[in-house]
C-alpha cells in the first residue's frame, strides 16, 4: 500500500545503533552522480548487537591500529614525494576550515612538505566562512588558489539538484572531490592529501584499510553527454539551457586512467594520524586563526564545523527529510564515537536541536536557486519517505522513528 512505500531503497524497519545515534537509514554510498528516489542505496552497516559500523570502526582505531607505526608510514610517503627544488609537492583541497587547516598546517610545518592549497568555492561565503578562509592563507601561511566554477551553471545545477534529487550540495560535492586530481595534473604534483576518510563515518569498514582514495570514483563509464548532474543529463541541460560541454568540466569524474598515467597518488591523511573533528578544532585555533561562529549552527549545537557556506544548512535539512537524519545526528554520533559527550547526552542534542529548520539563510536560498516559499515546501515534502514521516492530529509532519522513541510509531 502507499502508505507503506520505502523511497531511495532504505531498509523499512528503522533502528538506531546501540552505541551512537546513527539510523540505519545513513546512505553509505560517496557516489554522487545519482540520487533518485527509486534507485536502490547501500547504507550503515548493524551487527548483530545493534552497533553501526562506524562505530565498529572507531573501537578499531582506539584499539587495534598501531599509530606511531603509522606515523612512520606517513613519513616515508612525505619522503617519497617531497621536492627539493622549492616547487609544490602535495595539493591539499579545503576550505580552510578545522580539517583542511589541520592537514595542511602539520603537513607543511611538521613533515616539511611545500603544499598548494586549493579551495572549491562556496555556494555562499558566510562572514565567518571567509574570515576563517583568509586567516588561513595569511595566518597560517599557504599559498592557494580559490577556484569559483561558472556561477550561472553553478545555481542552475543547485536549483535542479535541490528539485529533481533534494540534494543541493550535489554540484559543490562533485566539484570539491574532483579539484584535487585535476589541479594536481596542472601543476605537476603527484600527491594529493584529503582529510578524514568518510568511510569512517559509516561505510564499508574494509574502505578504511587502505590510505588511498578508491580508484572507482575515478571510473567514467558513460559518455560526459549522458552524465546526470542534478537528476538531469548533461546533454539535456545543454539542448535546454544553452550551454556547451566545456561548461560542465569541473564536475566530471577525474579519469583513473588518467590518474594512472600521471603517477597521481590520492591518500587521506586520517589513514595515518587519528582523526578528531575536535581536536583539529583546537589545531586550527591555534595555527591559523581559526574561529569558531559567534552562535550555534541551526539544526545542531557546534559552532565551528562546515560554517562557510550559507547553503550547508540546507543539505543537512534535506538529508532529515530523506531519510530521517539531520544535523546534530551527524554531530552527535561522531562526538560520541571520539568520547566527548555520552550518548544519553548525545539523544538530549539530537531532541532538541535535529529538525529545526535553518531560517538564517532561507530567503537567500530561495533567491539564489530562484524559487518560492510555497515551491520549497512542495518540493520538501515530495520528497518524505513515507516510512519514515507521517502526520498527527493537527496535520504536521513527523518522524514515525526517532532516536528517543517518542516517534508516531514507537
Amino acid at each position: 500500500m502507499k502508505h507503506n512505500k520505502v523511497l531511495y531503497g532504505l531498509p523499512e524497519k528503522v533502528i538506531f545503533c546501540k552505541k551512537c545515534v546513527i539510523s540505519n537509514q545513513r546512505p553509505s554510498s560517496t557516489i554522487e552522480f545519482k540520487h533518485d528516489k527509486n534507485e536502490k542505496k547501500e547504507v550503515i552497516n548493524f551487527d548483530e548487537e545493534g552497533v553501526c559500523a562506524a562505530c565498529n570502526y572507531n573501537d578499531q582505531k582506539q584499539k587495534n591500529i598501531n599509530w606511531e607505526k603509522r606515523e612512520l608510514l606517513l613519513q616515508r610517503l612525505c619522503d617519497k614525494y617531497r621536492k627539493n627544488d622549492g616547487s609544490y609537492d602535495v595539493l591539499i583541497p579545503g576550505s580552510g576550515g578545522k580539517d583542511s587547516g589541520f592537514q595542511s598546517h602539520i603537513l607543511k610545518y611538521k613533515y616539511g612538505m611545500n603544499p598548494l592549497t586549493v579551495t572549491w568555492a562556496p555556494h555562499l561565503y558566510t562572514e565567518i566562512g571567509w574570515k576563517n578562509f583568509t586567516n588561513w592563507v595569511h595566518v597560517g601561511g599557504f599559498d592557494n588558489i580559490l577556484y569559483t566554477p561558472n556561477g550561472r551553471l553553478h545555481r542552475l545545477l543547485t536549483k535542479l539538484a535541490f528539485k529533481n534529487l533534494l540534494h543541493p550540495f550535489q554540484p559543490f560535492i562533485l566539484g570539491q572531490k574532483q579539484i584535487g586530481a585535476s589541479m594536481a595534473e596542472k601543476f605537476g604534483i603527484n600527491l594529493v592529501m584529503y582529510g578524514e576518510n568518510q568511510a569512517e563515518y559509516g561505510n564499508e569498514i574494509d574502505e578504511n584499510k587502505i590510505p588511498n582514495l578508491d580508484p572507482k570514483y575515478f571510473s567514467q563509464k558513460s559518455s560526459p553527454l549522458d552524465l546526470i548532474l542534478g537528476g538531469v543529463k548533461v546533454k539535456d541541460i545543454i539542448d535546454q539551457y544553452d550551454y556547451k560541454l566545456n561548461d560542465f568540466i569541473p564536475y566530471f569524474p577525474f579519469p583513473y586512467e588518467k590518474i594512472k598515467s600521471s603517477k597521481i597518488n590520492v591518500q587521506f591523511l586520517g589513514y595515518y594520524l587519528k582523526w578528531d573533528p575536535q581536536e583539529a578544532y583546537y589545531y586550527s585555533s591555534e595555527h591559523n586563526g581559526f574561529s569558531a561562529n559567534t552562535e550555534r549552527t541551526e539544526g545542531t549545537y557546534s559552532k565551528y564545523s562546515s560554517i562557510d557556506d550559507k547553503i550547508d544548512n540546507f543539505h543537512y535539512y534535506t538529508t532529515l527529510i530523506k531519510f530521517g537524519i539531520g544535523r546534530a545526528t551527524y554531530d552527535a554520533a561522531q562526538e560520541i564515537r571520539n568520547g566527548k559527550i555520552t550518548r544519553d547526552e548525545g539523544v538530549a542534542l539530537v531532541r532538541k536541536f535535529d529538525q529545526e529548520f535553518p531560517k538564517k539563510y532561507f530567503h537567500e536560498f530561495l533567491e539564489y536557486i530562484e524559487i518560492s516559499e510555497n515551491e520549497f515546501q512542495e518540493t520538501v515534502d515530495k520528497f518524505r519517505s513515507p516510512h519514515i514521516w507521517g502526520k498527527d492530529q493537527k496535520g504536521e509532519w513527523k518522524l514515525k522513528h526517532n532516536v528517543t522513541n517518542s516517534g508516531l510509531n514507537d
